[in-house]
């Protein structure tokens, strides 16, 4: 009884949260430029412990440069390196991109998979790179990508008091409606942009603060 009356609050809190995030964002506008699915997989790639502007900055030439699978796979991977350095972690980022092109190629006849199970199976792509991918690309939900702000925005709101990503995505599957989970990851991470940084400030004047 306790177990079931505290899950109902929860979800209370996160459909009073939903609503108010969508006063905020009305329209999502995607973060990240790309032109087909391989495209949005390497920028999604390349989002990890970096900004969304960092990384158009960097695709607007990349993606000028290396113009078909054939490109990446091909690539001389020092000079890829070099080409997405100001993204951080450019050594990982650059063998798993090729890496993936690669697979990519030979596995799946050059188009990216539309299944979790084979998304996973590339080389740095984790479930939210993967969830992002099926949802931008081939219109299907299958969970909620946990990014930097979802994962602290989730324990401050009282959603999830979990670190490990993959368990805060079963929390906040289990409390939002599964036609909201990508857009609710979205406009979490806008929240976050705008309203809520990382940086210390007053949550009290925070607008999902106010709600509660």
């Amino acid at each position: 009884m306790g177990k079931r009356y505290d899950l109902d609050k929860k979800k209370a809190k996160a459909l009073k949260i939903i609503k108010k995030l969508k006063e905020l964002f009305p329209k999502i506008k995607p973060s990240l430029d790309y032109s087909n699915n391989f495209e949005l997989l390497v920028a999604t790639i390349l989002s990890a412990q970096c900004t969304d502007k960092m990384v158009n900055k960097v695709t607007e030439k990349l993606f000028k440069k290396y113009r078909s699978i054939n490109n990446y796979v091909n690539a001389d991977i020092s000079e890829f390196e070099k080409d997405i350095r100001s993204t951080g972690f450019y050594k990982n980022k650059a063998k798993n991109i090729i890496n993936s092109a690669k697979i990519i190629k030979k596995k799946f006849n050059n188009k990216v998979p539309n299944t979790m199970n084979d998304l996973l199976t590339l080389p740095g792509v984790a479930r939210k790179t993967a969830n992002i991918v099926i949802y931008k690309c081939f219109g299907k939900i299958e969970g909620v990508a946990v990014d930097t702000h979802v994962k602290r925005l989730s324990d401050i709101l009282g959603l999830s008091r979990n670190n490990n990503p993959e368990k805060i995505e079963k929390d906040l599957m289990k409390l939002l409606p599964k036609k909201e989970w990508m857009d609710f990851t979205f406009r979490m991470v806008e929240y976050g942009r705008r309203f809520c940084p990382a940086k210390k400030h007053d949550h009290k004047n925070c607008p999902l603060s106010k709600i509660f």
